[in-house]
Formats: C-alpha cells, sequence, structure tokens
C-alpha cells in the first residue's frame, strides 16, 4: 500500500561464533518527514532565489556570503560569480554605509532600514531600500545578516508620475478660463481657482469656508441656495442657473455667470461635495439684450413707417386742399391767413413725418457726389447763429478729403441736430470742434458691437467740451423718444434721425463721451469711387415750382390711388391745370379701365402700396402692353424700398407724399414735356 523504508544493521557476536544479530527497524515516518523538509528547503531557496526582490546576507567583514539572482541581476552580475569572487557589500556602494555591517544585534532591525545607492557593474546607479536583521551563525559564531533589498526605481518613477500628474490638475485647475469653485454640502466654498475669484472674488483675501450665497447679489441668494440644496439631493435637478454676482463691470452693472454643477461622491455613491463651474454670461446678456433691443427698435421701426405712410396720405390731401383753396382766396382775402396756417402745420407735420422715416431708414434720399468741405463750409454761419456767441466753433478740415455720394440735405440736417445738442450740453459756454479727414481701414474693425468693414472712408467728427453723457445712457441715445433733456425740451428724435440718415446712407457712427469732459460723434461715410451715371452735385431743388412757372399742359392722366382724398385733390389740381383725368381706386380697376377705354393714355400716376395688386405689380402688367407708357410713382415710403421691383426704366419716375399742388403740377408738367 505504499513506499516502506526499513533501516537494517547486522552485528557479528563475539561470544558465539558464527553468530549475526540483526536489527531492524521502520524509519518510514523519519524518511517522509525529511523528504518533506528537504522539499520545503528547495523550495524556500528557490523562493529566494528567484523572488522579484533582492536578497542577501553579508559577514561582519561585508563580505557577501549569499545573494539571490534578483539582487545580482541588479548589480549585473550572476550570483554564484559574487560568491566565487568573495566580493563584499561595500564593493557595490556609493558611499560607505557602515550601518549595514553586522558588528552586532545592534544593528538596524526589521522595523527599521535605510536607504542606499547601488553602483552596477556597468556604472548604472540604482536607489535601493534595506530591510534587515542580524543573527549570529550556529556553527562559528560571527555576526552575519539576514538583508531584504526594494529597489526603489518603480516606486519613485510612480511617485514622478504622480506628482506630475497633481501638478497638471493643479494647473489645469488653476490656469483653466473659465471659474471653478469646489463647494461642500452646506454650499461653503472648499477650493477655487484663479479664474473663479477674478470673476467673482478679486477683492476678497479669503474665500474658503464662506458660503458661496455671500458672493453673489443679494437678490439672487435665494435661488442659489434653493438650486444647491436640490442638486445636493437630487443628481436630475443639477441643471446650469444664470445669476448675478456682487462683482460689477466698468460700467456699473452686475456681471452675470452660468453656473453648471455636478456632483462629487464617494466609490458608495454618497455625496460630499459640488463642484461648479462658472461661466461668465455678461457679454452674452448683453449681446441678447441689445438683439432683443434691435428687434424691437426694427418692430418700432416698421411702425414708424407704417404711420408715416398714412400720415403722409392725409397731409398730402391737407396741403393739396389748401392749395385747391388758396387759389380761390387772394393774400388780401380774410380766409387766406387761415388756409396758409392750416398749410404751414400741415408742412411741419411733414417734418415731423420726416424724421420718422429718417429713422426708420424709409426717408427718400437723393444721393449725389458732394465734398464734406464744402457743405460744411456753406453750413458754418448757419451753425454759428444756432449755437450762440458764448460757444466757440473751429471747424478743421482734412487735405485732400475724399468724395462722398450722400443727399446733401439730409446730411446738412445731421450736422445741424448733432450741433444743437452739442450747444444744450455747453450751457456756460464751451468749444464746438468738426473735423474731418480721410481713414483707410486694411481690415475689417469691431468697435462695440458693429464691425467697420475695410476700406476707405470719410470721417466726420463733431466734438463738444459739454457735461458729456452718463454710461447708463449712451446704449440707448439713438433711441427714439428717448431724451436726458428736461419735459418740453425734446422730442427724443434728433439722434434716432441722426442714425437713420447715416445708415441709410450706407455710413457707420459712434460716440464716445466722458462725463464732465465732453463728447465726440464720429461718422463714418464711404468714400465714392467715381462710376457712370454719377448725379453732379446741384443745389436742392425748390419745395414748389417759382412763382408765374408754366404748369399748365393737356393730354390723359390716369390716377390710381386707393386714398380717396389723394385721388380727388389730384384728379382736381390736374384738371384745373388742363390735363383730362381718368380715375381709378385700385389696380385691378385701372386695368379694366384700360381694356375699355378707346383714347390714350399720355401719362399714368400710380400709388406704390395698394391693397391686393400693388403700384409696382400695376406698372408691369400695364407695361406688358404699353411697354413706353411714362410712369409716376408716388408713395410716403422711400424710392429705394421699391426701386428694385420698379425696375431701371428711364420712364418710371417718383415723386414722394406729402406733395403740393404745384409740386405735382410741375412733375406731370416736366415727365409729359419729356
Amino acid at each position: 500500500h505504499g513506499e516502506v523504508w526499513y533501516r537494517v544493521g547486522a552485528h557479528p557476536l563475539d561470544t558465539r561464533s558464527g553468530m549475526v544479530l540483526w536489527r531492524v527497524e521502520d524509519i518510514t515516518a523519519r524518511r517522509l518527514a525529511e523528504r518533506q523538509a528537504h522539499d520545503e528547503q528547495a523550495r524556500l531557496g528557490d523562493f529566494l532565489e528567484n523572488a522579484p526582490i533582492g536578497f542577501y546576507s553579508a559577514g561582519s567583514d561585508g563580505k557577501l556570503l549569499l545573494v539571490n539572482r534578483a539582487l545580482a541581476g541588479w548589480l549585473g552580475y550572476d550570483a554564484g560569480e559574487i560568491i566565487r569572487e568573495n566580493m563584499h557589500l561595500q564593493d557595490f556602494l556609493v558611499s560607505p554605509a557602515p550601518a549595514l555591517l553586522p558588528t552586532g544585534p545592534g544593528g538596524k532591525s526589521a522595523g527599521e532600514g535605510i536607504e542606499v545607492s547601488l553602483r552596477s557593474r556597468n556604472g548604472n546607479v540604482t536607489q535601493a531600500f534595506v530591510s534587515q536583521t542580524i543573527v549570529a551563525d550556529p556553527a562559528t559564531g560571527e555576526w552575519r545578516t539576514r538583508s531584504v533589498v526594494r529597489d526603489l526605481a518603480p516606486e519613485r518613477e510612480w511617485e514622478q508620475a504622480l506628482k506630475r500628474s497633481e501638478q497638471r490638475f493643479a494647473r489645469f485647475f488653476e490656469d483653466a478660463p473659465v471659474g471653478i469653485v469646489l463647494l461642500d454640502n452646506d454650499g461653503r466654498i472648499t477650493e477655487s481657482n484663479r479664474a473663479w475669484r477674478q470673476l467673482v472674488a478679486p477683492e476678497e483675501s479669503r474665500t474658503v469656508g464662506r458660503p458661496l450665497t455671500e458672493l453673489v447679489a443679494e437678490s439672487e441668494v435665494g435661488k442659489v441656495s434653493t438650486w444647491i440644496e436640490r442638486v445636493v439631493a437630487d443628481a436630475a435637478l443639477a441643471t446650469p442657473i444664470d445669476a448675478a454676482l456682487k462683482t460689477e463691470t466698468d460700467l456699473g452693472h452686475p456681471r452675470i455667470a452660468t453656473m453648471l454643477v455636478s456632483r462629487l461622491t464617494d466609490a458608495r455613491g454618497g455625496v460630499y461635495g459640488l463642484i461648479v463651474h462658472f461661466l461668465e454670461a455678461t457679454e452674452q446678456r448683453n449681446l441678447e439684450a441689445q438683439f432683443a433691443q434691435g428687434q424691437k427698435m426694427q418692430a418700432v421701426g416698421q411702425l414708424a413707417g407704417g404711420v408715416a405712410h398714412d400720415f403722409n396720405n392725409l397731409l398730402t390731401a391737407m396741403i393739396g386742399f389748401c392749395d385747391l383753396l388758396l387759389l380761390r382766396h387772394s393774400p388780401g382775402d380774410q380766409s387766406f391767413a387761415d388756409i396758409m396756417q392750416v398749410k404751414q402745420n400741415a408742412n411741419r407735420a411733414a417734418r415731423l413725418v420726416r424724421q420718422l422715416l429718417a429713422f426708420s431708414r424709409q426717408q427718400t434720399l437723393q444721393p449725389r457726389v458732394l465734398n464734406l468741405t464744402d457743405i460744411l463750409g456753406d453750413l458754418a454761419s448757419l451753425i454759428r447763429r444756432l449755437i450762440g456767441a458764448n460757444i466757440q466753433l473751429d471747424m478743421v478740415h482734412g487735405r485732400e478729403l475724399g468724395p462722398v455720394r450722400v443727399d446733401q440735405g439730409q446730411l446738412e440736417q445731421v450736422v445741424i441736430n448733432l450741433a444743437v445738442n452739442a450747444r444744450d450740453a455747453m450751457v456756460d459756454g464751451g468749444k464746438l470742434t468738426i473735423r474731418t479727414l480721410n481713414r483707410t481701414y486694411a481690415s475689417s474693425e469691431r468697435r462695440g458691437v458693429e464691425t467697420i468693414p475695410p476700406g476707405d472712408y470719410v470721417v466726420l467728427k463733431v466734438s463738444d467740451t459739454g457735461t458729456g453723457i452718463a454710461p447708463e445712457n449712451l446704449e440707448h441715445i439713438f433711441e427714439p423718444f428717448f431724451t436726458t433733456k428736461e419735459v418740453g425740451a425734446g422730442t427724443g428724435l434728433g439722434l434716432s434721425t441722426v442714425y437713420g440718415i447715416v445708415k441709410q446712407t450706407g455710413g457707420l457712427i459712434f460716440v464716445d463721451s466722458s462725463i464732465g469732459e465732453g463728447t465726440t460723434f464720429t461718422i463714418m461715410l464711404p468714400l465714392h469711387i467715381a462710376q457712370i451715371g454719377d448725379l453732379p452735385a446741384k443745389p436742392e431743388a425748390q419745395a414748389d415750382a417759382p412763382a408765374g412757372a408754366e404748369t399748365t399742359g393737356f393730354g390723359t392722366v390716369l390716377i390710381v390711388e386707393d386714398e380717396d382724398a389723394v385721388r380727388l385733390f389730384s384728379a382736381r389740381a390736374l384738371r384745373a391745370k388742363g390735363y383730362k383725368v381718368l380715375e381709378a381706386r385700385t389696380g385691378e380697376a385701372a386695368m379694366e379701365l384700360f381694356a375699355v377705354i378707346d383714347e390714350p393714355v399720355d401719362l399714368m400716376i400710380t400709388d406704390a402700396v395698394m391693397p391686393e395688386m400693388d403700384g409696382p405689380t400695376l406698372i408691369r402688367v400695364i407695361r406688358e402692353t404699353r411697354p413706353d407708357l411714362p410712369v409716376i410713382c408716388i408713395s410716403g415710403y422711400a424710392e429705394e424700398a421699391f426701386r428694385t421691383s420698379l425696375g431701371e426704366s428711364p420712364d418710371i419716375h417718383f415723386l414722394p407724399k406729402p406733395f403740393s399742388l404745384a409740386q405735382l403740377a410741375g412733375k406731370v408738367k416736366e415727365v409729359m414735356t419729356g
């Protein structure tokens, strides 16, 4: 049933010749125990020899008595070679380490250790940590060591990698372009980065340990506190919020930050804090507000344009019927003065409507190629009378100023409005400077919310030394009906009119102002490059035809106008001048009239804006059969609003509303006589 071992001995007996005493002992158990001990010793030796850690034993003189394969490999030798060559521990130490020599039982114990530098055969240095115990050799009684050597290179690499990782994290955290703050579950600050401190607490010397709610605007404390509590309770509620901070912009407005939060959890899912990212949203909110304001202004502009169009119809009728009444009442008549008062007030209302159209950029422009020096020279005396004797006027004209293509009357209105505003800002006197110069932009340049395209510009600057404009008012000064003047001192349409005229002309306008130092308005008009068809500069036409001008004529005129009063006045005025007049209330009625009448129509006058079929559509349809028919298009809107759909035909003319009897008769005479 298995292996059995016996120890057998034979001993001759001296007392009994020829007899041998045999002794038989069963030693199976002892033999198995010895084998097991041998096997275990072999396994232990194999473990020590091939373990991934160094082992050695040295005598009191440092001679190496035992070296395992791992340590020998680090030193660049074979283990047997070290023993055969009688190498000593001192042969491999970069610096002496007497504490490693076994001088007695008081040496380094297993609980302590020494860090040493070991030099290998090829000169490489290895940092190692030696732990050892000192024992006496049972055979000789000499002291020797049982030493364990741990290579520190991997640990050093791990430590360096960890240190670099921590440094990278610290750098990324500290230098992140967005604000980052760590909070505990109560919303108190535990750590923050530079961007957060500059955004939220640039003047605070200590923020750690303080509640985050102390650094937001008072009106936002409740919202932020509730937000933190909800996020700590439920991760699904970690939605971004916007909050106003205690810090302010240069203009004194609170800074706005968008806060994004995530929870810090441990291995068991417990929440031990929050990490909050702060993105400054001040500029974005301002841009959104400006965009909303722009949309509102656009809506106001459309409303103003619509109101102006309807008003122009009413004013055309009022002015026209006043002209018809004046034909029957001479200056000596008792009713003449009353009629003139009505007409003058109607003209004042027409100027107010033109301001509304200027604001909405829908006024009729008559652009011509002009030189700003000439325009300002003609205006100088008028401006001096407007600003008064206590204000000095200084005009500085740029050399070789380039030409611009503008409406002279509208540009003069811009300069006069700015001069009047400057006068009102210098109650106690001062200096008004009007300067012109050429300027070139090689690339686009951002200024506020405007972008200046590259190109050549003629610049007009109007500067005063007045009281200046408060920063909170700067962003509103071009809004209609916004004024800082006392009630009754201004309509609030002056600067909005300036803005509309400059924009419709294709220019840009900027304002710079400092309280107590004055204000500068900068108008940039594109330099005009001469083209074929440019209208030469000439004085504006008179509002009415000169007295005694011949405006009678003959021929058949078709008037298409949905506003009854305007149509009736126009028809009566032209009949009085000798024309045969046909009337149509709509475009469809005009087409039906063209289909049934036998006599030719010499001129068609049509409103641009009519229900169902508008003026441009009517003109295109009629011209399919009468391509040579002259047309006068009348409208309260700007000609530019219809010119694209009207085409560039020289036989299509434009007469803006409101117009007088003389203007209507003069325009018809001009078109009919070719």
